[in-house]
C-alpha cells in the first residue's frame, strides 16, 4: 500500500465539531464489549475545525508505512508526531481557504485521478480499489485525499494566477545575465522557517536549530534524515527532495553557492526572505541541443454541420481523395473549395512546418505512417474528418527557441513559487491555531507564533 500513499499527501478524515472534546473511535479500532473503549481527543484547533488524534495517528502510519524499509531515516516519534501534525495544519488551512473561495473539485476530476494513479501503478481502477482495501484502507478516505490534493492544486492556481506575469525583456534580462548559467541541478533543501515578524530572539533559535541540522549532516547523518527531523517545509516528509530544476529556476540568493558546488556537496546554512536554507547537490547534467523532426503538410478538413451529418462528411472526403489519388486532381484547389479549416483552407490546406503533436494525436499518427507526398485515407479527428498529405520533413534545431521557452517558465515558477509561499505564511500567520497537547508543541505550530486569537 505504501507505493499508493507515496503519491498522496497523508490521510485526512473528517473533522468533528471543536466542541465534541472527547469521542470514542469506531470501527475496526472500537473495543470489544466488556472493555474500556480507547478515547479519541482534540489535538489542535484550526480556526473553527479541529485535528483530531485518530487524523494524527492514520496520517503518522502512512509515513510510517512509506519508510518501511528505511526506518531509520525517521526522526524520533515526537518530531515526527509534530512534522506530520504541522503539514495537516497547512493542509487544514488550504482546504479553508479554498472553500471559502469557492473552489472546489468535481467527480469526474476525482475519477479522473484514480485512473491516473492506477495507470502509474499499472492496474485497472477496479484493481485499485481492491488493493486499497485488501490493505485495510478506506476506498472512500483515498479518493478524499485526492479531491484535497486536486483542490489544492486549484487554490494555487488561483493564488498565482493574476499575480505572475512574465515579459520578453525578464527573458532577455536573464538570458543576458552574467549569472546566468544552464544545465539542470538535482537539489534537495532543509529550511528552517521564521514567521511573519519574528523578533531577534526567534531568528537566533532558527539559526540555531539551522546549525544543529548541519552538525547532524557533519556527523554522518544521511541528509534526507536530516531533512525529516530538522525541516519544516512541506517536502521535509519526503527527505526535502526538490528534484531536477534548470539553473536559471534556482533563486538569485541561492544560484552562485550551487554553481560552485559539486555533486554530494551540501551548503552552509543560507538566509533566505522565509528563513533558513541548507541545500544539498544531489547531482548536475549539461544541457543538450534540442534537435527535433518537423513536418510540412496539407490537409482537407470536412466537418459535420446542420447541412452535413457525420456520414455524409465521410463520403465526401472518400470523394475527394479519389479525385486526388485516382483522377490527379489539384489537392491545393479542392483545400480552397471544400476545407472548413479556417487556418489552411485559403491557403491551399498548407499547415507550414511544425511539430508532430501540434495538430493532435490523429494527425500525428498519420504523419508517421505517410511517405513524403504520399495522400492520406479520409481520417476521423475530433472535428470532422480529414485528408493528409506529407509534403516533406526536416530536423530543426530549436536549441534557442526552447532555451527562451525555458527561461520564461523559470520566472514564472520561480514567481509562483515565491507568491503562493507568501500566500501560505499570510494564511498561516492569520490564522487561529491552537495546538492543544503539549508535547505536539514546536517553533512552528505552538499558539503563540502560528496563530491568532479569533
Amino acid at each position: 500500500m505504501k507505493r499508493f500513499l507515496a503519491l498522496l499527501l497523508p490521510a485526512l478524515v473528517l473533522a468533528l465539531p471543536a466542541q465534541a472534546q472527547l469521542l470514542p473511535n469506531a470501527g475496526a479500532n472500537a473495543a470489544p464489549a466488556g472493555q474500556t473503549q480507547l478515547l479519541d481527543r482534540i489535538v489542535a484547533v484550526v480556526n473553527e475545525d479541529v485535528i483530531l488524534q485518530s487524523e494524527l495517528d492514520n496520517a503518522v502510519r502512512s509515513i510510517q508505512q512509506q519508510y518501511a524499509s528505511q526506518p531509520g531515516q525517521l526522526p524520533p516519534m515526537n518530531v515526527l508526531q509534530q512534522q506530520v501534525l504541522d503539514r495537516l495544519i497547512l493542509m487544514k488551512l488550504q482546504l479553508q481557504k479554498a472553500d471559502d473561495q469557492g473552489v472546489h473539485v468535481s467527480d469526474s476530476q476525482v475519477d479522473q485521478a484514480v485512473a491516473e494513479v492506477a495507470q502509474q501503478n499499472k492496474m485497472s481502477p477496479d484493481q485499485l480499489r481492491a488493493e486499497v482495501q485488501r490493505s485495510g484502507e478506506d476506498f472512500g478516505a483515498f479518493r478524499q485525499q485526492l479531491a484535497d490534493q486536486l483542490t489544492v492544486q486549484q487554490l494555487h492556481q488561483s493564488v498565482v494566477h493574476d499575480q505572475v506575469s512574465v515579459t520578453d525583456s525578464e527573458i532577455d534580462n536573464l538570458l543576458a545575465s552574467p549569472s546566468y548559467k544552464a544545465g539542470e541541478v538535482h537539489l534537495a533543501h532543509i529550511q528552517i522557517s521564521i514567521p511573519s515578524g519574528a523578533d531577534a530572539a526567534a531568528i537566533q533559535a532558527a539559526a540555531a536549530k539551522a546549525e544543529q541540522a548541519i552538525n547532524a549532516i557533519k556527523g554522518g547523518m544521511d541528509f534526507n534524515a536530516a531533512a525529516i527531523r530538522y525541516s519544516d517545509a512541506s517536502d521535509a516528509l519526503d527527505g526535502g527532495d526538490l528534484g531536477w530544476r534548470r539553473m536559471d529556476e534556482i533563486p538569485p540568493a541561492f544560484a552562485d553557492t550551487v554553481a560552485n558546488m559539486k555533486p554530494g556537496d551540501v551548503s552552509p546554512a543560507l538566509r533566505g526572505p522565509t528563513g533558513f536554507h541548507i541545500i544539498k547537490l544531489v547531482g548536475q547534467r549539461e544541457p543538450s541541443k534540442q534537435i527535433v523532426t518537423e513536418y510540412h503538410a496539407r490537409q482537407i478538413l470536412l466537418k459535420p454541420s446542420e447541412l452535413m451529418t457525420p456520414e455524409q462528411a465521410q463520403q465526401k472526403a472518400q470523394e475527394l481523395y479519389d479525385q486526388i489519388v485516382n483522377k490527379h486532381a489539384d489537392f491545393a484547389k479542392l483545400a480552397k473549395d471544400n476545407s472548413k479549416d479556417d487556418t489552411t483552407a485559403n491557403l491551399g490546406g498548407d499547415m507550414g512546418w511544425f511539430a508532430k503533436d501540434a495538430w493532435g494525436s490523429a494527425i500525428a499518427q498519420q504523419l508517421g505512417q505517410l511517405k513524403e507526398n504520399q495522400v492520406s485515407q479520409p481520417f476521423q479527428t475530433g472535428n470532422g474528418w480529414d485528408i493528409l498529405q506529407l509534403l516533406g520533413t526536416r530536423q530543426s534545431d530549436l536549441t534557442t527557441q526552447m532555451e527562451r521557452d525555458q527561461a520564461r517558465q523559470a520566472i514564472g515558477n520561480r514567481k509562483a513559487e515565491q507568491a503562493y509561499d507568501d500566500f501560505l505564511r499570510d494564511l498561516r500567520a492569520n490564522a487561529y491555531i491552537d495546538v492543544l497537547v503539549p508535547a505536539l508543541r514546536d517553533e512552528v505550530n505552538t499558539p503563540a507564533s502560528a496563530g491568532k486569537a479569533s
